[in-house]
């Protein structure tokens, strides 16, 4: 039996973006909805597929966290006062919602999940938002 499910989870990050002409170049802030959907088997003793809580679990490590590219300059001063999360990019919604993705991912894996993220979308305001499909 395949099943569906989905889960909302609300986060606060401060990010800038490196390459990018306009305000978002400066750093500041978002109050961040990632919505997640996932498709799997469920556990044919709890007939659970994955847990609702580690879902949030895994999107709240970015909760209150400074997210800036690799390559920005300003990594190395602000981690001598606070730690940052790195990226491989702009940390873009778009690429926020990859790599959330992929952190799912790797805890099925890890825990013997069989699921899928067929759709992750992170809302970086009320207007606004990035949607990975696959």
């Amino acid at each position: 039996m395949k099943v569906g499910i989905y889960k909302e989870v609300h986060i606060d990050t401060s990010h800038r973006l490196l390459f990018y002409e306009g305000k978002c170049a400066n750093l500041h802030g978002h109050r961040w909805k990632v919505e997640v959907w996932m498709e799997g088997e469920p556990d044919p003793a709890t007939q659970i597929m994955i847990d609702y809580s580690l879902i949030k679990k895994v999107v709240d490590k970015y909760d209150h966290q400074i997210i800036l590219n690799r390559a920005d300059p300003m990594v190395s001063r602000i981690e001598e006062f606070h730690p940052v999360i790195t990226t491989p990019g702009d940390p873009t919604s778009e690429l926020i919602a990859a790599i959330i993705r992929d952190d799912l991912y790797a805890i099925c894996l890890k825990m013997g999940i069989k699921a899928t993220v067929p759709k992750i979308r992170v809302w970086e305001s009320p207007t606004s938002f990035a949607e990975i499909l696959e």
